[in-house]
């Protein structure tokens, strides 16, 4: 049966899915955005497993539990800050959705959420980081048959609009 992949416009941190990835920086020790609103809705547990994992290179993932999430586990993943493109930026962003897919597989989840991972802070460009993230769902997704459902969760309506208009 193909993967169900549905965009929703709301907060992360209230899905019922079995991961949410979070859009960390390499610390993995929380931040701003949905960064420390994981941390937030989580409690201080989260935290404290995440200073036993010694962070995390961008493009990579790590996994948690979720505490007083309703997800079971969030997946930390590291997205380049946008310098113009010419800087592996694309490549990057494209293995954060990747390896917290494989992740996700490794750990025999049936769904997973996504915000729009280095598009806040990080400034990398909504349409372009919509496009990488559509296009690497898919292909992973092919390839897998164990996730049934992915979810990109979009906090602002620019988000949505983009994801809507190149999901069809």
């Amino acid at each position: 049966m193909p993967t169900e992949i549905c965009i929703v416009k709301g907060d992360i941190t209230t899905l019922d899915v079995d991961a949410i990835v979070n859009a960390a920086n390499t610390s993995l020790l929380g931040g701003g955005g949905v960064d420390g609103a994981i941390h937030y809705a989580a409690g201080p547990e989260l935290l404290e497993e995440c200073r036993g994992l010694g962070g995390c290179p961008t493009g990579e993932a790590r996994i948690t539990g979720g505490y007083r999430l309703p997800a079971r586990w969030v997946i930390h993943t590291v997205g380049p800050v946008w310098k113009g493109g010419s800087r592996n930026e694309a490549a990057l962003l494209a293995s954060c959705y990747e390896n917290s897919l494989r992740l996700a597989v490794e750990k025999g989840l049936k769904s997973i959420a996504f915000p729009a991972i280095s598009t806040g802070a990080y400034a990398y460009p909504i349409k372009e980081a919509t496009r990488i993230a559509i296009g690497e769902v898919r292909r992973f997704t092919r390839e897998s048959e164990v996730l049934e459902k992915v979810v990109f969760c979009c906090y602002s309506g620019e988000d949505f609009a983009a994801y809507k208009k190149l999901i069809g």
